[in-house]
């Protein structure tokens, strides 16, 4: 149905929900500062247009009808859904966006959502967080449930969207401090054979990428347990396992250098992860792009050190992304 065709506008509405309100055409002119004839002129023409009548006028103050009472609970959601839009547009013009829905890998949490905070309090009026894997919220970006996605997948073999990189880290091997560094592939196999190899869950492209470098080493390792979380893949760890995990995945879990835990680097193949800010392509102005540039800032500033003095004999492949 094209908008011409359509039984009201929202200018009609607007008078039939103040004669309701004020129980007379009279006082709906009053309220709205207005003519009397224009207020009756409009509600006759709208039930002209829906075919039926709005108001019984035998009664007053004025009753609704049956159809009447339907059209009020109807116009009140839409004209307040209305007044919503005008105010989110206007809240545009000045650079502020109405509502983000922001997805936010598990791993990255710690380090990014109080800086994240900080931005969104003069940029957003409603702020929604949702942490978890970064599959399922990719998923959500394209069914367009949610807005933005930090994490590892760059999805980038999907049109439409915009990409920013944030930080790029490697994989290592988080074993007990008893646990000889790995010199060979050969060394690595029967470190995983011997030990409980704790995984990251196979619904994470985390897990997923674990997966891709053992068999590129042809390690076959059985599957014993697998976590979504960082912090259950560290507790199994300190229960007498190993993994392969990242820097930020155990700065998310609060690890620290005097802990029972040691880092390695992976003997052979190294590889590494990179976690990017991703948006529909050109949505929300610049907003996502500032975003970036303040969460770079504040992680160089703060995070990287952490990250440096935790895991020194990393520190040349940990980077914040330009």
């Amino acid at each position: 149905m094209a908008l011409r065709d359509l039984p009201f506008d929202l200018s009609s509405l607007n008078v039939f929900l103040a004669v309701c309100e004020n129980g007379s055409m009279a006082a709906a002119a009053r309220a709205l500062s207005v003519t009397q004839p224009a207020i009756s002129q409009t509600i006759s023409e709208l039930e002209t247009r829906l075919g039926t009548r709005l108001f019984d006028r035998n009664v007053r103050p004025l009753a609704l009808t049956a159809t009447g009472a339907v059209l009020r609970q109807n116009a009140t959601g839409l004209l307040a859904e209305m007044r919503h839009i005008a105010v989110g547009i206007q809240e545009m013009k000045h650079g502020r966006v109405p509502q983000l829905r922001l997805g936010v890998v598990d791993s990255l949490s710690r380090a990014i959502l109080p800086h994240l905070s900080e931005f969104m309090y003069e940029r957003v009026g409603r702020l929604v967080v949702h942490a978890g894997l970064t599959e399922s919220h990719g998923t959500s970006l394209l069914t367009r449930q949610i807005d933005l996605v930090i994490g590892v997948d760059e999805m980038e073999d999907v049109a439409g969207l915009e990409r920013w990189p944030l930080i790029e880290e490697p994989y290592l091997l988080l074993c007990p401090d008893n646990v000889a560094p790995p010199k060979t592939t050969d060394d690595m196999r029967a470190l995983l054979l011997n030990h409980p190899f704790i995984r990251f869950s196979q619904r994470s492209r985390t897990g997923l990428e674990v997966e891709r470098y053992l068999r590129r080493l042809r390690i076959d390792v059985p599957f014993q347990q697998e976590y979504d979380l960082p912090y259950g893949v560290f507790s199994a760890c300190r229960a007498g396992g190993v993994a392969i995990t990242t820097p930020l995945c155990l700065y998310e879990v609060g690890f620290r250098a005097d802990s029972s835990m040691v880092c390695h680097p992976l003997p052979v193949g190294s590889f590494h992860r990179h976690l990017t800010l991703v948006g529909r392509r050109r949505e929300f102005g610049r907003l996502p792009l500032d975003l970036m540039l303040h969460l770079r800032e504040r992680l160089h500033t703060g995070m990287m050190r952490d990250l440096v003095a935790l895991f020194p004999e990393f520190s040349d492949q940990i980077r914040i992304l330009s």
